[in-house]
Parts: C-alpha cells; sequence; structure tokens
C-alpha cells in the first residue's frame, strides 16, 4: 500500500449469502470490534440487492459504504430481473462490483458489457469495483500479464481520464476464487504492478499512482498482513472472510501498517 498517493480499501462481498434481516446484527458487531477504522481505510460492504437498504440504514453510523454486487448496463426500460445505476444511488449505494469472474464465467459477461457497465456506474456517480483476472490454465500458459491487461485497457475504454479517480481495479485470479488457493504475495504484486503500468500508458503516471488496486483471490484474515504489504496491493476485495464480522474485522485491522 503507499497511502501518500491513494486509498486503501477492504471491500467485502457477501455474495449470494445472508439475509437483510442478519445485516443490522452485522454492522452492530463490526462498530464494535473496529469502533474507528477511517484514519487508515475505506470499508465497503456489498451486499445481495433485497439487503441494500437495510445495509444503507445498518451501516449509516458507521465508517462501512455500501456497495452492489452487479447493475444493469441500462437506464431504464424493458429489462426483467435487472437493477440500473439509478436504482442502486437512490437507495444510497455508492461502490457497484462490476466484471467479478462469476459473472463473467456464468453469466457470460463480455469485455464489452463490463465497459458498458463501467460508462453506467461513472454516468450516475457510482464507483466502479472493476475486475480482471487469469484462469488457472491461462497463468500456466504464460499469458496472465497481456490478459489483465487486455480486460483492463477494455473495461476502461472510452472513459475519460478525470473519471479515473473513481474508479477501483480488482486483481482476482479466477483459480483462487472460493478455493482457498491464493497466489503468493510476490506473485499478487506482480500483477498489480502490470495493471498500474497499464493504466499509467492510458492516463498517465498521476493517474497510475492514485489508482487504488484491490486483491481478490481469497484474501483471509490469516493472510492480509502479508498481501497488504505489497506496495501495488491497496487492499482487498474479501469473498468468504467477509461473511463474518470478526474475520474482515481483523482484516480491516491488517489494513493498519
Amino acid at each position: 500500500m503507499n497511502r501518500e498517493f491513494r486509498s486503501t480499501i477492504i471491500a467485502g462481498n457477501w455474495k449470494m449469502n445472508l439475509l437483510a434481516s442478519d445485516v443490522k446484527a452485522y454492522a452492530d458487531e463490526l462498530r464494535s470490534l473496529v469502533p474507528d477504522f477511517s484514519g487508515w481505510c475505506e470499508a465497503v460492504a456489498c451486499v445481495p440487492f433485497t439487503s441494500l437498504a437495510a445495509a444503507v440504514k445498518a451501516f449509516g453510523n458507521t465508517h462501512v459504504f455500501v456497495g452492489a454486487q452487479n447493475m444493469s448496463q441500462h437506464e431504464s426500460g424493458a429489462y426483467t430481473g435487472e437493477v440500473s445505476g439509478a436504482q442502486l444511488k437512490d437507495l444510497g449505494v455508492e461502490y457497484v462490483i462490476i466484471g467479478h469472474s462469476e459473472r463473467r464465467g456464468l453469466y457470460y459477461e463480455t469485455n464489452d458489457t463490463v465497459n458498458k457497465k463501467a460508462h453506467a456506474a461513472l454516468g450516475i456517480q457510482l464507483k466502479p469495483i472493476i475486475c480482471v483476472g487469469e484462469s488457472l490454465d491461462e497463468r500456466e500458459i504464460g499469458v496472465t500479464n497481456d490478459l489483465v491487461a487486455m480486460q483492463v485497457k477494455s473495461a476502461l475504454y472510452g472513459v475519460q481520464k478525470e473519471s479515473i479517480c473513481d474508479i477501483v481495479i480488482a486483481y482476482e485470479p479466477i483459480w483462487a476464487i472460493g478455493t482457498g488457493r491464493t497466489a503468493t504475495p510476490e506473485d499478487a504484486q506482480d500483477v498489480c504492478r502490470e495493471i498500474r503500468s497499464v493504466i499509467g500508458s492510458l492516463f498517465g503516471d498521476h493517474a497510475a499512482r492514485a489508482m487504488p488496486i484491490l486483491y481478490g483471490g481469497s484474501m483471509n484474515e490469516k493472510n492480509a498482513y502479508d498481501l497488504l504489504a505489497q506496495p501495488d496491493i491497496d487492499g482487498g476485495l474479501i469473498g468468504g472472510a467477509s461473511l463474518k464480522p470478526d474475520t474482515f474485522a481483523t482484516i480491516i485491522k491488517a489494513a493498519n501498517q
């Protein structure tokens, strides 16, 4: 991390877990475990759509921002089952995950879709957390950096330089999501450094220094400190370890270094 130039962000992705009725107890416990961490990081709870309103209310007196896990690329219209950026913003949501590997793999979202959603989020003043990452096969044949660079360039195509300060990139090696496997801190750092280099080539050195880049491959309370000690890893996108307030609090505390 390098707080001289950019924010540290610890974001929890609850995926399809917990209920709206669970949110208040979670928020109360997290508040008791980490009463004030505003001096060292931003925390974000990316909860299911059904829990967004409850989360905005429950986290209202904490230092936790609320994020959604997905959004439509469309402003409005006949898109049954979809949720627009304006609808999220109206609830008080501030962040949105875009292009998670599960969305790409299970629901066939493409780089073009990710780009359109990024533009839609920025247009409504939501902060997108854009996910990129490679499969195990892609890593083993040595195309990780090329693939991740392409995903970053595709996601940010047409984005104006002045909007870069509102974007977060999350590097999530697909082979490490939900598997218990984690890239070594050095491997994660290498890819995050490459992402920063790509941002620099597209938008200049100042933008590259200011861009928060998160690591999201099975970061947990045991490995968070070593991962967050890397100079180009500015936080984490946390899956399973974010479902319990005590483990999420431990990761937030690991960011205080």
